[in-house]
């Protein structure tokens, strides 16, 4: 513990790779990031897309104690389960937007929770409709707020249901798979680990996946 640093929460290699009193517990840990991220409206600052490539690529790892033998087996699995919990947190989001109603555009801000995020993921709500639960899986901030809104404006239970599993086995994956099979084949044909680019690897994604959620509140701002 002596040798600790903040600054690893912020990097999603941390929380595979963790482990307590020798045992691993980097795949618990990351399903409940999943889950956190829209179940208890904590996802802003924490991992997301960057953290399911990573698993695709330790998913061998992730996967040892529940390895089925097969390579496309484990890594569908570990997809499976991650897309489990993410549908399980945007219920609880959900659930908690309908519950909730308008008190949150009220509430104050505090450190998990900021009240501007919540207006962003209102726009984007009522701009896309009932898809943006879809497509608010693959962006940062707005993935947290996205199932609250959809609450708080009472979206029909089936059809949020039936977009909140799309969107979650959709963005499990293809995040996970990528990771996966991207690895493999720049070991194979490049020679190339990807294992030893892991923080150039997160900065890219989190500036692809932040972008367009930047450009929009830019453009909100003008």
């Amino acid at each position: 513990m002596n040798d600790f640093d903040w600054k690893q929460l912020l990097n999603p290699e941390f929380y595979i790779l963790l482990e307590f009193g020798g045992i691993k517990i980097g795949l618990y840990v990351v399903l409940f990031i999943v889950f956190a991220e829209t179940g208890l409206l904590a996802g802003f600052f924490l991992p997301g897309d960057s953290l399911l490539f990573l698993c695709g690529i330790y998913s061998q790892l992730l996967m040892k104690e529940l390895s089925t033998g097969s390579d496309f087996l484990d890594v569908s699995f570990l997809a499976a389960l991650v897309s489990v919990m993410g549908i399980l947190g945007n219920m609880v989001g959900y659930w908690f937007g309908k519950k909730s109603g308008s008190y949150l555009f009220k509430r104050e801000d505090s450190f998990f929770f900021k009240k501007k995020y919540l207006f962003q993921s209102k726009d984007f709500f009522d701009k896309y409709g009932t898809k943006a639960i879809v497509f608010a899986r693959f962006l940062p901030v707005v993935r947290t707020f996205a199932p609250v809104v959809a609450g708080i404006v009472e979206m029909e239970k089936k059809k949020f249901m039936f977009y909140n599993v799309l969107g979650s086995i959709l963005w499990s994956f293809t995040m996970i798979f990528a990771g996966h099979y991207l690895y493999e084949l720049f070991l194979s044909q490049f020679n190339i680990d990807l294992k030893h680019y892991i923080e150039y690897i997160v900065i890219g994604i989190v500036l692809v996946t932040t972008i367009p959620v930047l450009m929009k509140f830019l453009k909100k701002r003008n």
